[in-house]
């Protein structure tokens, strides 16, 4: 049980690092890229559609949300099919963003590629 949380810390330090690699580089964290690749692969979205995608909780999802807004990376629109709900997409800024990321990609750390028996 020991080494599985080896490898658990191993992991989550990993991520960590390639995150705040992405924060300096590209001024968004790794929730928000992945909210970026998500509405460029389909858009609009709900909330909770996003919420799903990512695997967050829906007061995350709406945190996540509200950043992206504040950064001007997604914009909201009225749902038509359902007024009470809002859509998100990219901006024109998001997608640029994402182009910069996809243009100058980032290592991705050692312990993420490691077979499951080395820590």
């Amino acid at each position: 049980m020991k080494e599985t949380f080896c490898r658990i810390r191993a992991v989550h330090q990993a991520i960590a690092e390639f995150e705040r690699t992405l924060q300096q580089l590209h001024g968004v964290s790794l929730n928000e890229a992945m909210l970026l690749c998500s509405l460029a692969a389909k858009s609009p979205l709900s909330a909770g559609s996003i919420a799903q995608q990512l695997g967050l909780s829906h007061p995350n999802a709406s945190k996540l949300i509200r950043s992206a807004e504040d950064k001007h990376l997604i914009a909201r629109t009225l749902n038509q099919a359902d007024r009470r709900g809002m859509l998100f997409e990219l901006t024109e800024q998001g997608r640029c963003r994402l182009e910069q990321i996809n243009a100058q990609p980032l290592p991705i750390p050692a312990a993420l590629c490691q077979p499951n028996n080395q820590a």
